[in-house]
């Protein structure tokens, strides 16, 4: 099938030169993280300063829930990214639309029973979290309202991740500013009632969500069309939205491992969080500031660590193992000067970032400054692995990063912090954080160097008729294809 034209959003991620290429295509994605966490700031804001504290809990509780929800749709999208990128890697972009349409057609139906259900069994869920009973009334009005939102999130997440797969970072970070623009410019409409809007309390918070979720992801699907952007499904191809069997098994196979990873950093951030309450409200209250700072600190390398498994998935897929390596270093290198860059600053500027959260002269600063000294150097580590962790999984390796996962945050971390606070107090928590990231790095550095993941086929080759196939549409008149390297 011939190339459709080329978009300027689009980048080739197999030719030319690799740092310039990997940099300006992870970036957009960085500008989608940032957008994507000062879009739940703000709306904190608004629902804090609006509605109290008891709504602030209330969203807190109904979160949690939505961001397991979305822990599967993750590994799913990143399994189907993986599919696209080697596709377009080897300039299949037929194979790469069977692989969006499937991944659509399972997870539109998916996401439809779990709005309709999770309407209906709410209530169980907040139980089941054992949300207090001043707040659960209206936990239960705003996490219902998400739940109508849901199908339309499932979507865009879905969009995003596949137009990020077939080399197109820019278009994802549009969509993702319209969202965040009108989420948060909603939310004072609906939640009091301005101008024509109805008063809703808490849940217009959650209407606001709903509202550009939905706006966000019809103006993404009519942007990939009118801009004729490759993973656009047309005619016959319509048909790919029947879930291929082959492709579908593909996508939940290596979904499912990659979600339970989602899952095993919540169950982990849980368990922390326990340990931290024991050392009073003080030390939770400067624990919980710090953690909203280190989750902008980690954000160049989780951005990074995608480009990288998007750009080295694409090269797999054209054959360019000899540019793999260097993607893997040069990502590395980006990580160590962006994150590390990202962490001097919040130590030389230590005090006044915590004093956006905290009161002057608050006995929580003193105990933030020394979480973050202890701790916060960790996330160099941390991106490193990310970044090995991406670039194997471009070959459909899940099952290594799973288990080294699991090693390093549950046995090595939890049980390193759980094991010597009788002894360091609550330094073993700050110190599980660097204990934990070297794990996980000595594991991650010694599976890239030794797993086997080079051998792993995520999708079997086109056979024989296909490639002939192949290049009499790459032949047509308009629609030859420039060759590869």
């Amino acid at each position: 099938m011939a190339d459709p034209a080329p978009s300027h959003a689009r980048r080739d991620l197999t030719n030319g030169p690799i740092g310039s290429t990997l940099l300006l295509f992870a970036l957009p994605t960085l500008g989608s993280n940032i957008l994507q966490s000062l879009n739940g700031s703000i709306n904190s804001v608004w629902v804090g300063r609006f509605l109290g504290e008891d709504a602030l809990a209330a969203t807190s509780n109904a979160n949690l829930i939505m961001f397991l929800m979305f822990s599967g749709v993750f590994g799913f999208g990143m399994a189907a990214t993986i599919v696209i990128g080697q596709s377009m890697g080897r300039r299949d972009v037929d194979a790469a639309r069977r692989a969006m349409g499937t991944a659509i057609g399972l997870f539109c139906g998916v996401a439809m029973v779990i709005a309709i259900s999770g309407w209906f069994f709410a209530p169980w869920l907040l139980d089941l979290l054992a949300t207090p009973a001043e707040v659960a009334p209206m936990a239960l009005a705003y996490l219902r309202v998400v739940f109508i939102a849901m199908p339309a999130a499932f979507l865009s997440v879905l969009l995003m991740m596949g137009l990020r797969g077939s080399g197109d970072s820019m278009t994802p970070l549009w969509y993702m500013g319209l969202s965040v623009v009108l989420d948060s410019g909603l939310n004072p409409v609906f939640i009091l009632g301005l101008g024509p809007a109805p008063e809703m309390g808490i849940a217009g918070s959650a209407m606001a969500t709903a509202v550009a979720s939905y706006v966000s992801m019809i103006g993404l699907v009519i942007h990939i069309y009118v801009r004729d952007l490759p993973l656009r499904l047309r005619g016959a191809e319509l048909g790919y939205l029947k879930p291929d069997r082959a492709l579908g098994k593909v996508i939940v196979a290596k979904g499912f491992p990659m979600g339970l990873q989602m899952l095993v950093v919540s169950v982990s951030a849980l368990a922390m969080i326990g340990l931290v309450n024991r050392e009073g409200v003080v030390t939770t209250a400067a624990y919980g500031v710090t953690q909203q700072l280190w989750t902008y600190v980690q954000m160049p390398a989780m951005a990074i660590g995608a480009a990288v498994s998007a750009m080295a998935a694409q090269n797999i897929g054209a054959g360019r193992w000899d540019r793999i390596a260097a993607i893997n270093r040069i990502g590395i290198g980006f990580n160590i000067l962006l994150t590390g860059g990202m962490l001097a600053l919040l130590t030389l500027f230590d005090h006044a970032a915590l004093g956006l959260f905290l009161a002057p002269g608050s006995p929580a600063l003193p105990i933030g400054e020394h979480i973050n000294l202890v701790g916060g150097w960790s996330f160099i580590l941390f991106g490193i692995t990310l970044v090995l962790f991406g670039t194997v999984r471009a070959n459909g390796a899940v099952i290594g990063p799973l288990i080294i996962l699991i090693v390093s945050t549950l046995p090595v971390r939890l049980g390193f912090a759980a094991g010597l606070m009788p002894v360091l107090g609550a330094d073993a928590i700050w110190w599980s954080f660097p204990v934990g990231s070297i794990a996980s790095l000595a594991l991650s550095a010694a599976y890239y160097y030794h797993g086997g993941w080079r051998k792993i086929h995520l999708i079997d080759p086109p056979g024989e008729d296909q490639c002939h196939e192949q290049a009499l549409a790459d032949g047509e008149p308009g629609g030859k294809l420039s060759p590869t390297a």
